[in-house]
């Protein structure tokens, strides 16, 4: 219910032969405005059964109960008198056809001393902009906590009190007022957003508990004229900065002022009248304001790390208080570089690339920002830097080619502050200091090599078939692959790809291959 934009007391008190009246609130839609009100009771069943409603009144209650439809206003009120304790129980206020639309539930209680609750306070604001709560109290003993809370199904969450405690979303966006001489005291909320509107309960806490807190519905209206302003700051230590805080230019205003927010408080820092707070005098000052646009400028000079922070524009008149917030950001004033990652500086290196080893000792030199390594294809083996060997620094967008084994390279140096990486980060050494590329690239060497003998022998024996000389000698050769299990009747299958555990046997038996020679009744293996 909350959600759809109907709002009102979700607990009421009565004493016997009293009276009560439920206020309910809703949006002023055309459909809201034209739509049949009701109010119901919640039997032992289940069922709402109505009492009354825009056309229609119990025949139980007839002369005890009435409602009464604002719609311009979007409020209906029931008002039910000569309570009784069997009046106590639970109710609906809603809007629709059915019993069972939109509504907000009600809990009544009977007492015979039930004290007369305060009628609920309507509330309607822009969107982005701000809101003045006057919340009165009977008790005006300052210890007392205040509170602001919104209420849900069944209990009221805490979004602010006067001990300093703000809700996380509400940061920057609430402030408690201290009390007046009467007890009473405000809660200023502003930066309006479209979820705030809902019921909030308001007052204070002291030993005894509540003392009565006053029910407040905020209605916040989608559709605002209101602009939305930048409400960040930024400024350097020791620097200045300007703006402007906005108002309305139709409005009559006692006080306009600037307020720093801490903690749901906001202490004046500054006012149109010339008063400035003694740790601020000589480096801030209100402007004259400019009434045909709504705004006073202000002058914050000598810029301190301790200005960051949450800050109020406002306006003061009468009893409401026009008020909206800005943060502060305040830097140190030097510049920070802007570090990239490895993998923008060196490119991407494809699967399978051997990278080498870099040995012991070894200089890599510095890549400076924005240096383009280019990419390694698949396949590459990267090589060797021999020990001792220094590879310089690369300047800023400076590509790198290719340097032939045996000569040298010599590159101009880069400016202090660039970032390096250490070679130990990016590249492994053995334990015993030598290059490990050996046991990399003999298997690759030897599985060259069976390959090359496995063409040769399957081109001599297709130019054999071609030319159909036929051959019988004893040196007739009959290759098998033995490693990739391979038979001359299997010529037509080498050309294709391997099947997976064909190609795993080839490239196991550390690095070897056996070619087998049938001769004349013999077989002879060569290993290689």
């Amino acid at each position: 219910p909350a959600a759809s934009g109907l709002y009102g007391s979700r607990f009421l008190a009565g004493g016997l032969g009293g009276s009560i009246t439920h206020q309910c609130f809703y949006s002023t839609t055309p459909a809201n405005k034209h739509e049949r009100k009701y109010w119901c009771k919640i039997a032992a069943n289940g069922l709402c059964y109505t009492i009354i409603s825009s056309s229609f009144t119990s025949s139980q209650y007839q002369g005890r109960v009435a409602l009464g439809d604002v719609p311009q206003n979007g409020t209906f009120t029931v008002t039910l008198t000569g309570l009784r304790s069997s009046d106590s129980g639970t109710y609906r206020c809603g809007i629709g056809s059915t019993n069972e639309g939109l509504y907000v539930s009600l809990n009544l209680t009977v007492l015979a001393d039930a004290k007369v609750p305060r009628p609920t306070q309507l509330i309607r604001g822009e969107l982005h902009g701000s809101v003045t709560v006057l919340c009165p109290s009977g008790d005006t003993q300052s210890d007392q906590k205040r509170f602001w809370c919104k209420m849900g199904r069944s209990s009221c969450t805490l979004l602010a009190s006067s001990d300093g405690y703000v809700a996380r979303r509400y940061q920057g966006r609430v402030v408690i007022t201290p009390q007046e001489s009467s007890g009473a005291f405000k809660v200023l909320i502003n930066d309006l957003k479209k979820e705030d509107s809902g019921l909030y309960l308001c007052g204070t806490q002291g030993l005894r508990g509540q003392d009565s807190p006053q029910e407040v519905v905020l209605q916040v209206a989608t559709a605002s004229a209101l602009p939305r302003r930048s409400k960040f700051l930024s400024g350097t230590v020791g620097g200045s900065l300007s703006f402007q805080c906005h108002h309305d230019p139709k409005g009559t205003y006692e006080r306009k002022y600037l307020c720093r927010w801490r903690g749901g408080s906001c202490p004046v820092l500054l006012d149109d009248e010339g008063f400035v707070l003694e740790s601020l005098r000589g480096r801030a000052r209100m402007s004259s304001s400019d009434p045909e646009r709504g705004s006073s400028t202000v002058l914050l000079g000598q810029l301190r790390e301790e200005d960051a922070g949450w800050y109020w524009c406002g306006a003061k008149s009468g009893h409401s208080e026009l008020t909206a917030p800005l943060y502060l950001l305040i830097h140190k004033g030097r510049c920070t570089a802007r570090h990239s990652s490895m993998a923008d500086m060196m490119g991407t290196v494809p699967k399978d690339t051997t990278m080498g080893t870099v040995p012991k000792g070894t200089t890599m030199g510095i890549v400076t920002h924005d240096t383009t390594m280019g990419t390694v294809p698949k396949g590459t083996t990267m090589g060797i830097v021999p020990k001792d060997t220094t590879t310089g620094i690369v300047p800023k967008d400076i590509a790198m080619g290719t340097v032939t084994q045996g000569s040298s390279s010599q590159l101009p140096t880069t400016t202090p502050g660039t970032s390096a990486t250490s070679p130990g980060d990016t590249f492994q050494e053995s334990s015993s200091g030598e290059p490990r590329l050996l046991p990399v690239v003999l298997p690759a060497l030897l599985l060259l090599i069976c390959i090359t003998i496995t063409i040769l022998t399957l081109a001599k024996i297709k130019l054999q078939k071609q030319t159909g000389g036929e051959r019988s000698t004893t040196g007739s050769l009959e290759p098998a692959l033995a490693c990739a299990g391979l038979s001359p009747g299997k010529e037509e299958r080498m050309e294709e790809n391997p099947s997976p555990g064909e190609e795993q046997e080839f490239r196991m038996g550390s690095g070897k291959c056996r070619w087998v020679f049938a001769e004349t009744g013999t077989a002879s293996v060569v290993s290689l």
